[in-house]
């Protein structure tokens, strides 16, 4: 967390948070973010004074916890439930694809030892018993995507149809940071936003990996997956690519696993239409 944003947390979070009492960690922050950017100013300088720890600012709970606190890599949210049976075929083909990379990663059985084996003390055996776990890489969870779909109406009703950033606000934690540097032989964006560039700053979040299946998830069987951050300068956190389901598991393990990044090189492949949405929401107060 940026120490410009713990400072504005430091001086609003509590008063907004006995305002709003019983809203959550998460919108309490979004609202005093959102107080920042309608104040029309950019963040001051730090000044010298002891701030609260992350740690700290983090603690409160939010409604959202229990569905990201997981061991999954990423969160899947149906947002769309007007088509039962695609949905259906949707989840097979996920299933499907859930165990094939459950199987790929399976670790290679490991060779026997020709000849006798040599006979070790108890401390040797225990000190590289201890040695191998620590080497050990992080067992990856499977399925990788935690499934969201609602079952009770006013669940759907929060979900149903929702825009990206909303996604976002809901499932992960917010920030900020310089918003990216500005390409040679270019303009700053005429109209300045938060999700792209507002007085040099950018709105960005962390959390779990979001996965959105929407209406048109209904006959093309893909999902928008979200960015939580900006990539080049112009593109706008909430950005979004569609992507078939099949692909979903194996791309999220390459994202958090591989350190693999989207950014269709260097160019601005994204959904516009997400895009505008997002923007258009920005300017709505909560």
């Amino acid at each position: 967390m940026r120490d410009e944003f713990r400072e504005l947390l430091a001086r609003r979070y509590g008063p907004i948070k006995a305002q709003y009492f019983g809203e959550g960690r998460r919108r309490w922050h979004i609202r005093a973010l959102q107080e920042q950017w309608r104040s029309g100013s950019t963040f001051p300088p730090c000044v010298a004074m002891t701030l609260p720890t992350e740690e700290d600012l983090m603690q409160d709970s939010d409604p959202s916890d229990q569905l990201v606190d997981g061991p999954e890599l990423g969160l899947l949210l149906r947002t769309d439930f007007s088509d039962e049976e695609a949905w259906k075929s949707f989840i097979s083909r996920l299933e499907g694809a859930e165990a094939e990379l459950a199987e790929a990663l399976k670790p290679e059985p490991q060779a026997e030892p020709h000849g006798e084996a040599e006979v070790k003390n108890a401390d040797d055996a225990m000190d590289e018993d201890s040695d191998s776990e620590d080497d050990e890489p992080a067992a990856v969870p499977s399925p990788v995507l935690r499934v969201v779909n609602p079952d009770a109406p006013e669940e759907r009703s929060v979900v149903s149809g929702i825009s990206n950033l909303t996604a976002l606000r809901l499932f992960n934690d917010i920030d900020i940071r310089p918003a990216p540097p500005l390409p040679p032989d270019s303009k700053r964006v005429l109209s300045p936003n938060p999700l792209i560039d507002y007085f040099g700053w950018q709105e960005i979040y962390s959390g779990p990996s979001l996965w959105i299946y929407d209406a048109k998830s209904n006959q093309d069987q893909c999902l928008r997956q979200v960015s939580q951050q900006g990539d080049v300068y112009g593109t706008a956190t909430g950005d979004s690519w569609r992507t078939r389901v099949t692909h979903a598991p194996e791309l999220q393990f390459n994202m958090t696993c591989l350190g693999m990044k989207i950014d269709f090189g260097g160019l601005d492949r994204w959904d516009y239409e997400e895009r505008k949405r997002n923007l258009d929401e920005t300017i709505i107060p909560m």
